[in-house]
């Protein structure tokens, strides 16, 4: 038996003397070592982070040292609520485009904007503090998980008592390292991406998850996380759904307690690990608009603008653009990945390649290729040819995109009917993948249709959902389990949901219910909606146990469904998660009825979803109930669609089909291949060993702005809801220009480029308006002058809008300034050879700033008014088409 002092000298070396192991991919380690010795940084005078910074990009600096992120900087707004006059209306709405901070202004000043919100020079004492530090590396700023086990690895070693137990915490943190070190990824510039999904992989999160696949234990998530919250976090076990499987009763190690959102209503109440919607959250908009500032109103979201949730694919074929807005006029299903038709829709039964293999670091993988001709390119000046990919490892986020021949450094001619090596086209767009795994895939019918299986694994459109019926002084799960029948107010309200069906005989989606032997009842409650089935599992129609508190036959079916609708009767208790012990049922929308069977039938709607659930819509109208109607239901179904389709982007969920798509591409890489690799169709002789290589030509410049798919770019933006800058990903296609931000991985923004109708753009930013005036602020990622080039490029190609003038209009002697604008900020008539005239302002331009306004955020009225009292007017207008008329 082998002494302590072994394992002590062991110890040492895995730990690597004194103190925590440094941060991967760290190039100086003295100088790593040199970070973690000094944590908590000192405050003094000297600081590096109190340097000014550049005038025109002054949101954002990077540190000095070595593989660390970028920090954000803040200004703050001299000008606060209470410095505003409450009575002045045109000094509570009118925004400064540049901060997004209200204005005050003085009649008959000299200058009509008397106080601005931020100036464009950063003074040292305006740089944030987190946590009391001037400087620190946001990559530690993610959650305050990471925050507290990043703590928890400085603390002192002499807590650990067994020298067996510090080696087994050493192979752990060797273990889950990687998962706290995760750098981002950035694709090739010129890779065109079909959809959002595309956009946010991370070929290095796929390297750092791949040994933790197999490993992801099942813990106690969704209700079951709720209800187990009171138990002793040192208490262990395990607790059993209706169906017999098992996970444990304590949560993670290391995670934080969660108390709950803390918002509640009479519908719902807080309650840990879930948070609330109880109306008027509404869709997330990082734009200058007046629409932020307005309340929702019920059918708000009836419109033809898509929401940041359900944006999709960006790439739209032109002959579908006129008629790809009709289909969002009706609530909008969000959390689809319908950029998983990709295989289907461009390879499928089309002449492609797919290679198969096993990478040592991402595991299996799976490629996709294929060269097309591009139809319209003369008329676009583009290339010839276009080279499909998609790149799928066990992540489910993949790689799917294009990239256009032109803009590939190739050894061989570009635009030839031979075309470019595939491997110097997958070496240029994925330089991480080992190319020399990959085999090419055989010649079986059944690898297309494998593929289709493994893209479209995460598409449904059959959903089942539970109903709970809680009657007056209800609120516990085996109350409402145990209502043997329907009341008239519940049956009145399944009437409107949706159709009473036979089972016996149904040959629809049943959703696991007996259409044989009545075994689950008689009857249940089907309708679609869309292009969905919806079943759902009603308690009062499923079978009802006598003297059997747990109605198992009721609960093995609701218990085992996702997204779950609480019916509320007037008088019920409030609803709360903790009643419920199920570890599958993670979102409940809770519906309440007021004055039930009369004229003046209304619900009221709430959502209570688990935490990593994220947000869906439609969004619920503060103070709204909903009068009985169709558009009710509409709304009603919609949001439970959407409530599964984003809980099946939680950690459970996301964990179980990883593992499922690991099987799929094990299975592929090992059965499905034959002995022909990438860059087997080289011919290699004697006479052309010894020649020297041949050397790459140079891309084509630009050559990938002409993508119909999204080009994207690393930008800061103006955050003007929470006042405050985000660091983003633009995307920008030939139908949407959006913005993902970075640490969320949400869409925060989307527009149609047939929206956009402007920009003002600088050295390092950029101002894009769109629809009726409404703007984001963007700027450069580290000074990068290049960006904003190729963005203003871009935006010329695939919007009809154009560059903003600025001018000065001056009055004549009756102090007029010879124009009239509209409601919208378009200029209706000018005085013929006026001043404004000869300034350049014509009928049908748009003003979008009025002496540093925004019009976006201006009623007719204040805009009017803004107009006669400054005396300095100065304009920023969006010229009209050259027809005349207005950008819109």
């Amino acid at each position: 038996m082998q002494s302590d002092d072994y394992f002590a000298r062991k110890f040492k070396a895995l730990n690597g003397g004194m103190g925590p192991p440094p941060p991967l991919n760290t190039s100086n380690k003295a100088e790593s070592a040199s970070q973690v010795s000094e944590w908590p940084p000192k405050k003094n005078g000297k600081n590096q982070s109190a340097e000014l910074f550049p005038e025109r990009c002054n949101l954002f600096t990077r540190s000095p040292q070595r593989g660390l992120h970028p920090i954000r900087q803040r200004s703050n707004s001299d000008v606060t609520i209470s410095d505003i006059d409450a009575e002045d209306v045109l000094d509570q709405n009118a925004v400064n485009p540049n901060t997004g901070a209200a204005l005050h202004r003085e009649y008959g000043s000299t200058s009509s904007i008397d106080r601005q919100g931020l100036s464009a020079q950063i003074s040292r004492g305006q740089l944030v503090r987190v946590s009391g530090f001037d400087y620190i590396d946001s990559s530690l700023l993610i959650g305050r998980d990471r925050d507290k086990s990043f703590k928890r690895m400085l603390k002192s070693e002499t807590v650990e008592t067994s020298l067996f137990r510090r080696l087994r915490a050493v192979k752990k943190q060797d273990d889950n390292r990687l998962d706290r070190y995760i750098h981002p990824w950035t694709c090739q510039r010129c890779f065109a991406h079909y959809d959002v999904q595309s956009i946010l992989f991370n070929i290095n999160e796929a390297m750092a998850n791949r040994v933790n696949v197999g490993k992801r234990k099942n813990t106690t998530t969704g209700a079951s996380a709720a209800s187990q919250h009171q138990i002793s976090l040192g208490h262990s076990g395990s607790c059993e759904s209706p169906m017999g499987s098992k996970e444990d009763l304590n949560p993670k190690e290391g995670a934080e307690t969660d108390e709950g959102d803390g918002k509640s209503n009479e519908l719902v109440l807080s309650c840990p690990y879930f948070r609330n919607e109880i109306g008027g959250e509404g869709d997330r908009q990082i734009a200058l608009s007046r629409a932020n500032s307005s309340s929702f109103t019920a059918g708000s979201s009836l419109s033809s603008h898509c929401t940041n949730a359900g944006v999709s694919v960006l790439e739209v074929p032109r002959e579908n653009q006129p008629i790809h807005r009709e289909k969002v006029k009706r609530y909008i299903i969000e959390h689809i990945d319908l950029g998983a038709y990709y295989y289907r829709k461009y390879f499928y039964g089309k002449e492609h390649q797919n290679y198969f293999g096993t990478d040592e670091n991402l595991g299996p993988v799976a490629v996709s290729i294929r060269r097309e001709k591009v139809e319209d390119a003369k008329e676009r000046e583009g290339s010839q040819y276009n080279y499909r990919v998609t790149f799928r490892t066990s992540e489910l986020t993949t790689l799917r995109g294009a990239i256009l021949e032109d803009a590939v450094p190739s050894t061989a001619r570009h635009g030839t009917a031979r075309g470019l090596p595939l491997k110097e086209v997958l070496e240029y767009v994925i330089p991480e993948l080992n190319i020399q795994c990959l085999r090419l895939a055989s010649s079986s019918p059944k690898v297309p249709e494998q593929m289709l299986k493994l893209d479209e694994q995460g598409l449904s459109f059959q959903h089942k959902v539970g109903i709970l019926y809680c009657k007056a002084g209800q609120s516990t799960e085996e109350e409402m389990y145990n209502n043997e029948t329907a009341g008239p107010a519940f049956e009145e309200f399944l009437d409107l949901l949706g159709q009473r069906v036979r089972l016996k005989g149904f040959n629809k989606y049943r959703a696991q219910l007996d259409n044989k032997t009545d075994s689950t009842g008689t009857h249940s409650l089907y309708t679609t909606y869309k292009d969905y089935e919806l079943m759902f599992h009603v308690s009062t129609l499923l079978p009802y146990t006598p003297n059997n508190r747990q109605q198992l036959l009721r609960k093995r079916h609701i218990g085992n469904d996702i997204v779950t609708v609480v019916f509320q009767e007037p008088g019920a208790l409030p609803f709360t998660p903790k009643n419920i012990r199920s570890h599958f049922q993670h979102v409940f929308v809770i519906v309440r009825v007021h004055n039930p069977c009369t004229e003046n039938v209304c619900y009221s709607v709430a959502v209570s979803r688990s935490k990593d659930v994220p947000p869906f819509g439609p969004p619920i109208p503060k103070g709204v109930t909903f009068p009985k109607s169709a558009v009710f239901r509409d709304f009603l179904l919609a949001k439970v669609i959407n409530a599964e389709n984003a809980a099946h982007k939680s950690e459970k969920f996301r964990a179980m089909a990883t593992r499922t798509r690991q099987e799929y591409l094990k299975d592929l890489a090992e059965n499905f291949v034959t002995t022909a690799t990438v860059d087997s169709s080289v011919k290699f002789s004697f006479i052309t060993l010894g020649a020297k290589k041949k050397e790459k030509t140079k891309p084509k410049r630009d050559a990938h702005l002409y993508s119909i798919g999204a080009i994207v770019w690393n930008v800061i933006a103006r955050d003007f809801g929470q006042s405050t800058d985000i660091e983003c990903l633009l995307g920008i296609s030939n139908e949407f220009i959006m913005l993902v931000e970075k640490e969320s991985k949400n869409v925060v923004f989307n527009c149609s480029c047939r929206d956009v109708i402007g920009w003002t753009s600088g050295l390092m930013t950029i101002k894009v308006f769109y629809e009726r005036g409404e703007c984001v602020i963007l700027s450069a990622l580290d000074n990068c002058v290049e960006d904003i080039r190729e963005v203003v490029q871009r935006l010329q190609i695939v919007t009809r809008g154009c560059e903003t003038t600025e001018m000065t209009l001056r009055r004549n002697g009756l102090g007029q300034l010879g124009f009239h604008v509209n409601f919208e900020g378009i200029v209706a008539d000018v005085e013929p050879f006026g001043f404004a005239w000869k300034a350049g302002l014509r009928q049908g331009s748009r003003l979008v700033e009025i002496c540093k306004v925004a019009v976006a955020t201006l009623t007719h009225e204040q805009m009017i008014d803004l107009l006669r009292t400054s005396v300095t007017v100065k304009v920023v207008i969006i010229q009209p088409h050259e027809d005349g008329a207005p950008r819109r």
